[in-house]
C-alpha cells in the first residue's frame, strides 16, 4: 500500500474526519518539513444551539473533542517515530501563543498548507464539508509524505455573516492570505474577554468560549442543511 494513504487511513480509524498533509518547508515558524492537519466536526444540534448564546454541552464537547484530538495525533506520531523519522504532536498541553496572543505555526496554518480549506474572516478555518465548525489539531515530521495542495486564497468574499454576528465587534472584515497575521483579521484579546463574559452569563461557567461566528458562517449554514448528523 501506498504509505501516505496507509498513514492517511490510520489517522482516519483513528477518529479523524479531515485528513490533510501539508509542505511546510516554506513556512519559516516550522522546524519541519511536513504538517498533517486533523479535523473532526462538531454535531449539527450543537451548533444550532450557540445560535443565541454559548451552551455547557458546547463546553463539555469543546474539551471531549480536545482531548480526541490529542489522541489521535499523538497515536499519529507514534505510528511514524516507529517507522523511524521525527514526529511531534502538537497536543493541547502545549503553549503555541506569542506576546501577541498569535500562534506563529497554528493548526489553521497547517491545515491551509495541507488542502483542508482556507482561514476566514472569523480567523477559524473554513472547510468546504464542515464550514467552520471543526474541532483542529496537527502534528509535524519529516517522514517524507506525499503532500495535498494547498489551499492559497479566501472563499469568503463579501460575505460577513460572522463580522455581523460578532458580539464582541472583534472581526476585522479582513480577507485571509498566505503569512498574514492573526492580529489583522481578529482583535484576539477583545474577542476572548466578550467570549468569557457571555459564556459566565449563559451557563456560569468561566471559560472564553462562544462560537457565535462558525455558528453562522455561510459554509457553516450549508453544512447543517446536510441531512445526516454526525
Amino acid at each position: 500500500m501506498n504509505p501516505t494513504k496507509e498513514f492517511r487511513d490510520y489517522l482516519i480509524s483513528q477518529g479523524a474526519a479531515l485528513v490533510g498533509i501539508g509542505d511546510l518547508t516554506a513556512v519559516p515558524s516550522s522546524d519541519y518539513p511536513v504538517g498533517i492537519a486533523v479535523a473532526i466536526p462538531l454535531p449539527k444540534h450543537v451548533i444550532k444551539g450557540l445560535q443565541l448564546a454559548p451552551t455547557r454541552e458546547y463546553y463539555e464537547l469543546y474539551n471531549s473533542l480536545s482531548d480526541k484530538l490529542n489522541t489521535i495525533v499523538t497515536a499519529g506520531a507514534k505510528y511514524l517515530t516507529d517507522k523511524g523519522y521525527h514526529a511531534y504532536a502538537r497536543t493541547t498541553d502545549q503553549k503555541m501563543t506569542d506576546s501577541d496572543n498569535c500562534i506563529p505555526l497554528s493548526h489553521q496554518t497547517i491545515a491551509t498548507r495541507a488542502g483542508l480549506g482556507w482561514i476566514g474572516k472569523n480567523n477559524r478555518l473554513v472547510t468546504p464539508q464542515y464550514g467552520s465548525a471543526v474541532r483542529l489539531s496537527s502534528l509535524l515530521t519529516d517522514a517524507p509524505l506525499t503532500c495535498d495542495t494547498p489551499v492559497t486564497h479566501s472563499q469568503c468574499g463579501a460575505c460577513h455573516a460572522c463580522v455581523r454576528s460578532c458580539p464582541a465587534h472583534a472581526l476585522k472584515n479582513t480577507l485571509w492570505r498566505p503569512g498574514i497575521s492573526c492580529e489583522n483579521i481578529i482583535a484576539i484579546s477583545t474577542c476572548h474577554k466578550k467570549c468569557r463574559e457571555i459564556m459566565q452569563k449563559s451557563t456560569g461557567i468561566d471559560a472564553d468560549l462562544c462560537g457565535k461566528c462558525f455558528a453562522v458562517c455561510t459554509y457553516t449554514r450549508q453544512y447543517l442543511k446536510q441531512c445526516r448528523d454526525v
